[in-house]
């Protein structure tokens, strides 16, 4: 009798654990389905590690493919804020099997990789109204992520109120500097030319044919954008895009179009590429006060000097 019982719990128990594993299985080798709905690999994980809670602020280094294998976001190269890490608050997910449902299974130091609905992350978390192009229906992202740190409400305010002020300090000294760093470019660059009375630096290295475009032109423009130490910023060539490790892409690689003087790029731009004519090249030195000014934007730090080489190749008159 005994005997029998201890078979039948034995029987019992396999059979669970068999329930189990196939509520279990995931289609995706090496990945398992949790509970939550996440497909998840961990390569390393502390189970009994302080996981975020919803309202936390969490700092991850991420990147994210498509099914393609074309990476789309990488915190290390692709982060607006020029930062290795992206920061955000952890809101509530999104759709079951979200990317905030897989941040929660983890703890600070974990790193892991996680398979989620390609559909559902644009269209429920980015609320996208329809798929992107480079997004097949149906597919998955794959998102490889590490977790480094866990902040809540009050800590985070009392950080940002400090690098405020860190801001505003370096903001200052950026600001003093910006003419000393021109001047110092201008000296090693051996460039005589004068500025125009905006602070343009306007030099042709290849003259072009017929007339400038006016006000509401609309010009197409190759250009090749640099901070003064040298780093290039955008670009609308591929092959330099590449090279630089800028690529993305998201976006074409082709001559930009704009019409002149309607406020749609920097002044600098509308005032530069007016004293252009169809096929001529050169290299346009904008200050900030004709650039982007006391706030920068994304890898354009405050009071930065710019450098563009541009090639007008053509433009339509205004209509």
């Amino acid at each position: 009798m005994k005997n029998q019982f201890s078979k039948k719990l034995a029987f019992t128990a396999i059979a669970a654990g068999l329930v189990i594993t196939a509520c279990n299985k995931s289609p995706y080798p090496g990945y398992e389905l949790s509970d939550n709905g996440v497909y998840s690999k961990f390569y390393n994980q502390n189970a009994e590690g302080v996981k975020p809670k919803e309202g936390d602020v969490v700092r991850l280094k991420m990147s994210y493919k498509n099914s393609k294998d074309s990476v789309l976001f990488d915190s290390q190269k692709m982060n607006p804020n020029g930062n290795n890490y992206i920061e955000f608050p952890l809101g509530k997910p999104t759709f079951k099997g979200s990317f905030e449902d897989a941040v929660l299974m983890m703890s600070v130091g974990d790193s892991a990789s996680f398979m989620i609905s390609a559909d559902s992350v644009y269209l429920k978390t980015f609320m996208a109204k329809e798929l992107p192009p480079y997004i097949e229906k149906g597919s998955m992202l794959t998102f490889e992520a590490k977790l480094e740190k866990i902040s809540g409400k009050a800590e985070v305010e009392q950080e940002r109120n400090k690098k405020m002020e860190e801001q505003k300090v370096m903001t200052e000294l950026r600001k003093n500097e910006e003419p000393k760093a021109l001047a110092n470019f201008l000296a090693e660059s051996k460039i005589t030319t004068k500025p125009t009375a905006s602070g343009l630096y306007f030099i042709e290295t290849t003259k072009g044919k017929g007339a400038k475009p006016g006000k509401g032109c609309i010009v197409k423009v190759n250009y090749t954008g640099r901070l003064l130490d040298g780093k290039i910023f955008d670009t609308s060539d591929e092959a330099t895009a590449k090279q630089e490790g800028l690529f993305d892409e998201r976006r074409p690689y082709q001559p930009i179009e704009f019409p002149i003087g309607m406020g749609q790029v920097i002044p600098g731009w509308d005032e530069g590429i007016s004293l252009m004519s169809p096929g001529s090249k050169g290299r346009l030195i904008i200050p900030s006060s004709i650039g982007y000014g006391a706030q920068g934007g994304g890898p354009i730090p405050p009071f930065s000097t710019l450098v563009f080489d541009v090639e007008l190749l053509s433009f339509e008159p205004a209509k």
